[in-house]
């Protein structure tokens, strides 16, 4: 049992669904990045996903492309981001770490030395955004020699044979985007989700959890109603912007990340 998968049975044992938040390692610097997971794990997100830093986020909308910029700007890498993995893990032993990463980031590092370097850190999944299934192989044989998950990505335009695809070669849980395009906070929950998130199920055991998008306690609840939990990326890390110089950074992302936690709960 790894930590995600046994994160996600012991919500199913409460009649809970997960929430997952993103932040970007390095913004507003390494240690506020640590300060602020910590804050997510006490406010009670089931999973972190961190992002690495790249200088070509093609997946990323605007405030994810901002964030990176201003990590990378300030000296992030992807060396430094393990090393703040690995301080995130050393104050919480259980929550599960999820790495967000391209493609080019771990052939540049060598995948096997990753592979090996991230598990050392304690991560571990990774959702490589750029790399298609089809081009998977080397990769998916240096992480599951190591133990990591890999987390690959369906869209609402995915076909029955790529979602035949996805399902077989995910582990951890499979990502289901909300809508076409790329990340950003938006204001409704696409209706025809529903749909999609089944037409997932039927192909996989694994929990199905939807992204991009979401931004609100209401959005949460609404995903959690279908799906195995929701990832919030865009909004937080415009919070963790908008408060970069408060000495109640934490304080406020751990307010924030509380109310969208309530929309996992089973209603009464």
């Amino acid at each position: 049992m790894t930590r995600l998968s046994n994160r996600f049975a012991e919500l199913r044992a409460r009649g809970e669904k997960a929430l997952i938040c993103f932040v970007t390692a390095g913004d507003p610097s390494a240690d506020r990045t640590v300060d602020v997971v910590d804050a997510l794990a006490r406010a009670g997100v089931d999973a972190v996903e961190i992002g690495i830093p790249f200088s070509d986020p093609l997946a990323d909308g605007p405030s994810i492309q901002a964030s990176s910029q201003r990590a990378l700007d300030a000296g992030m890498t992807t060396a430094k981001a393990l090393d703040v993995v690995r301080r995130i893990r050393a104050s919480n032993p259980d929550l599960p770490l999820i790495l967000m990463t391209y493609y080019n980031p771990i052939r540049h590092y060598g995948l096997d030395r990753y592979a090996r370097d991230a598990k050392a850190a304690g991560v571990d999944a990774h959702i490589v955004t750029d790399l298609t299934p089809e081009e998977s192989a080397d990769w998916k044989s240096f992480s599951t020699a190591n133990g990591l998950d890999t987390i690959f990505l369906l869209a609402p335009t995915s076909t029955p044979a790529r979602i035949e695809v996805v399902a077989r070669l995910s582990t951890g849980f499979v990502y289901c985007v909300s809508r076409t395009g790329v990340t950003g906070a938006r204001e409704d929950v696409p209706a025809e989700l529903t749909q999609v998130v089944a037409n997932i199920r039927g192909a996989t055991a694994e929990p199905v959890c939807v992204g991009f998008g979401i931004s609100t306690p209401e959005h949460v609840r609404r995903i959690c109603a279908f799906a195995d939990g929701a990832v919030v990326g865009s909004a937080l890390v415009d919070l963790i912007h908008a408060n970069r110089n408060s000495p109640d950074l934490a304080a406020r992302v751990a307010e924030y990340a509380a109310a969208l936690k309530a929309g996992t709960h089973p209603l009464n």
